[in-house]
């Protein structure tokens, strides 16, 4: 018998989930677009959850992941070519992503809001394929960096705003838009970014040549990377184009590409620098301090990345109960899968309300000043400043904290979550024929890059320690529904005596940093959730803070309104 997807509901399978508005559709992120400020962005993130909910983008996702990126390190007569070719299917997810602003639309057009609605559509892109988001993150990142060298930015900043994509290696001057990677990581230090061996030789007027190897370059096919590199004063930070100005080739000897365990449509390889010309960005010997703001947008966008990801297991698994049929009854109508997709849906409802929460912190730290154009929307910015008021200033020391602690617990998350609902389609879960699989490979990078646990469980313990203003940010940002729940209450006299004793003894907490990050993080969640849909925080607060608090997913209160979580799924 012949096997055809419209002969999946006689099957007892579930038909494509295909042809669908991925924002409309998605209670959570339209209700955080719409807190956070940016309902004026509805239109555009409607249009771009149909385009990426079309059957086209979904096979062309599928593609990218199923035929990875190939190296040419020579041509046929042994020269050094130095490409990574990719699927075209790459290529067109790729360009739809900077079409709709993914990357640098929170920065080119600085309106109240515009943090948030990028980051609504970065999710949306990241949800159906995840490795195209690697180049889109790291540009977006890449602009608070620049900016602290402005001759450096004004050049290059319009180039990365432009909504155009060329993958071809040309001088970034002549392409409809430019993407930005970077490339820290060295094969002796990993996250030690004090063993960096790469040198800097000053070149004169703002540039340097450098030599060394880095261990780890995602997306080298971008137009230029941040780099860090050593000079006699320290670590220094340098912008280093692919392609000069002149069209000539920079040195960037590409070696191998690594073989991932996920992210495979993306390339991510060893490469080496050999009088390789960069710009200085920022002071020489501060190249650690320039980098921090690309840090905190790209942990940013790991939560982001890892909330997409729960956000496609959840609705796949959902999707997938509510079409088949076990012992008389649909899966989604029988109370122990309900009360698994339910408990899946709590967790990517505390991790978008996160992920938004801290994109809304952006928009105060770098809004424009009041009464600007940009600020009205009507103009673009060219080189974005962070802004002095005293709320910009709050948030800031908020978002210093938070990001860590939702870096590390979201992005913890993500791999069970995505084991959870491949489980629940069974079978099909593990094959490559439905896309669970994949998401299953994917979730643990967003663990890893920008830090894995311990390092950016030891960030937060080093906010409170070094920056005061960032413990009392987060404690007021807590306070906020004291007295709303009794469990969050209780679980709340636990975190802030966690906090305290941190803050006291740092050397001493770091035996427990993740214990007092998980249970912050528990703590922020609960209390942005009591903000929404009642249903959602009584459950996750009961089930996550509750005395009856179960390890698995599925070990729900037995208050807790299924059907009213599922509803918003």
């Amino acid at each position: 018998m012949e096997h055809t997807e419209g002969a999946a509901d006689a099957a007892n399978q579930a038909p494509p989930r295909a042809g669908i508005d991925e924002f409309s559709a998605n209670a959570a992120l339209v209700d955080g677009v719409r807190r956070f400020g940016a309902s004026w962005a509805s239109g555009e993130l409607a249009a771009v959850g149909r385009l990426v909910g079309s059957e086209q983008f979904a096979e062309n996702a599928r593609l990218a992941n199923m035929h990875p990126p190939l190296l040419h390190a020579l041509d046929r007569y042994g020269g050094r070519r130095d490409e990574v070719e990719y699927h075209p299917a790459y290529h067109h997810v790729l360009a739809a992503a900077v079409a709709h602003g993914a990357d640098t639309a929170a920065w080119a057009d600085p309106r109240p809001g515009a943090h948030v609605a990028r980051a609504a559509a970065f999710m949306l892109f990241a949800q159906v394929e995840p490795g195209h988001a690697c180049p889109v993150s790291m540009t977006h990142a890449a602009v608070p960096a620049l900016s602290r060298q402005p001759d450096v930015a004004r050049l290059w900043l319009p180039r990365l705003y432009g909504d155009g994509y060329e993958p071809r290696l040309l001088p970034s001057a002549r392409k409809p838009g430019a993407l930005v990677g970077m490339a820290m990581t060295e094969r002796q230090g990993g996250s030690d970014v004090r063993s960096i061996a790469t040198s800097a030789r000053d070149a004169g007027h703002g540039t340097a040549l450098l030599t060394g190897a880095k261990w780890f370059c995602s997306a080298p096919m971008s137009d230029a990377f941040l780099v860090l590199a050593r000079e006699p004063d320290g670590l220094s930070c340098f912008l280093v184009p692919r392609v000069l100005e002149d069209g000539a080739r920079n040195p960037f000897r590409l070696v191998r590409l690594k073989s991932k365990l996920g992210n495979r449509a993306n390339a991510s390889a060893e490469v080496d620098f050999e009088d390789t010309l960069g710009w200085r960005i920022g002071e020489p010997g501060r190249g650690v301090r320039t980098i921090l703001g690309m840090v905190h947008e790209t942990r940013l966008d790991c939560i982001l990345g890892t909330a997409a990801g729960m956000r496609q297991a959840v609705a796949e698994a959902l999707w997938h109960a509510r079409h088949r049929r076990a012992f008389g009854r649909r899966l989604v109508d029988q109370p122990a899968m309900a009360a698994v997709l339910a408990d899946l849906a709590l967790e990517y409802e505390a991790a978008v309300a996160l992920g938004l929460r801290l994109a809304a912190a952006d928009d105060a730290v770098w809004s424009p000043p009041a009464g600007s154009a940009a600020a009205a929307g009507d103009a673009p910015s060219s080189v974005p400043s962070p802004a002095a008021s005293e709320r910009a200033r709050r948030e800031r020391a908020f978002a210093r904290i938070a990001t860590a602690l939702g870096k590390y617990w979201v992005c913890k998350r993500g791999p069970g979550h995505a084991a959870e609902a491949l489980e629940c389609l069974g079978g099909n879960g593990y094959t490559e024929d439905f896309p669970l699989a994949m998401r299953y490979r994917e979730q643990p990078v967003m663990a890893i890059w920008e830090g894995s646990g311990n390092v950016v469980a030891l960030d937060v313990l080093r906010a409170l320690e070094r920056e005061p203003d960032s413990a009392e940010a987060l404690a007021e940002e807590l306070e906020l529904h004291r007295g709303a729940h009794p469990a969050l209450d209780a679980h709340l006299e636990q975190a802030l005596a966690l906090m305290a004793d941190a803050a006291r003894e740092p050397a001493e907490a770091q035996a427990w940093a993740r214990r007092l990050a998980e249970t912050l993080a528990l703590a922020l969640q609960a209390t942005l959730l009591l903000d929404g849909e009642p249903a959602v925080a009584e459950a996750f607060i009961a089930a996550r803070l509750g005395p009856g608090r179960g390890l698995g997913y599925g070990c729900l209160p037995d208050a807790a309104r299924t059907d009213a979580i599922l509803a918003r799924a």
